[in-house]
């Protein structure tokens, strides 16, 4: 295919021709050995904390192997995010500034049925050519046909249209993507995970970034704390939502310009 490229030689050109045509391209070497060893090290006890909670709120009948929100204060997604990978891409995408809607990830193990496995769409409306939404996948595990590569409906981004299961899955491609690769897709693309037939975990981190006025799945300003985001170096502050926020009283409301919650250019 005509969407595999390699991240340090990317180009808006490239972006731009993969995405009208399939909706989704692959960008190989774009994270190092260490730092991927570093977050796969860090998934078992982030996913055990977020296990027991599905498990106290009887959710996790479908909720095997998948994690969720996993930016914290001393965790690798400060660091991940911190790096804007793709930033220029994004930019292009959502034309302007853009915010982290969610960081989460999947641990795909054999005989697993998690929910990410039914045919899906990340953004539930249909909105055409204004685009509000894109999907990150950070490739933990090299993705092979036998652990689960996604399976990805190359131009399905163009129209709001379900296909059934039969349609789906004798068209759709496979992400075969190595290790340390990143996956971007357009999120009106229609796919589904794989099923893992192997041993052995294949794992990847799933983020979503939307535009700054788009509702978060998680508050991530307030749920790290607005003294917090005080101490994060702009850039850092924009991506994570800091910029767009929502005034809770009139106190906060009532303010001059450099201090309003939702600051200018987020749309």
């Amino acid at each position: 295919m005509e969407n595999i490229f390699d991240y340090h030689q990317a180009n808006l050109k490239d972006f731009d021709e993969a995405f009208s045509k399939y909706g989704w391209l692959v960008y190989e070497n774009a994270l190092s050995d260490e730092f991927v060893e570093e977050i796969n090290n860090s998934l078992e006890d982030a996913y055990l904390l977020r296990r027991q909670i599905q498990k106290e709120n009887g959710i996790d009948l479908d909720m095997a192997g998948t994690l969720h929100h996993l930016l914290e204060p001393d965790n690798f997604g400060f660091k991940l995010i911190e790096k804007l990978y793709c930033d220029e891409q994004m930019r292009h995408f959502l034309k302007g500034n853009y915010i982290l809607n969610a960081i989460g990830g999947v641990i795909n193990v054999k005989d697993a049925r998690p929910y990410v496995q039914n045919v899906h769409r990340d953004i539930r409306s249909f909105t055409g050519d204004l685009k509000m939404m894109i999907q990150m996948m950070i490739i933990l595990d090299d993705f092979t046909e036998d652990n689960g590569a996604t399976y990805l409906l190359s131009g399905s981004h163009k129209a709001d249209i379900r296909p059934d299961d039969l349609s789906f899955y004798s068209q759709a491609d496979r992400a075969l993507a190595k290790k340390g690769s990143i996956i971007l897709f357009d999120s009106h693309l229609w796919h589904a995970a794989g099923k893992n037939y192997t041993d052995k975990p294949r794992r990847a981190l799933t983020l979503s970034y939307t535009l700054p006025f788009f509702k978060q799945q998680l508050d991530y300003p307030r749920f790290l704390g607005y003294e917090f985001g005080e101490t994060l170096p702009e850039g850092l502050r924009q991506v994570i939502g800091y910029n767009a926020r929502v005034p809770a009283n009139l106190y906060e409301y009532y303010q001059p310009p450099h201090r309003r919650m939702y600051k200018q250019g987020q749309g």
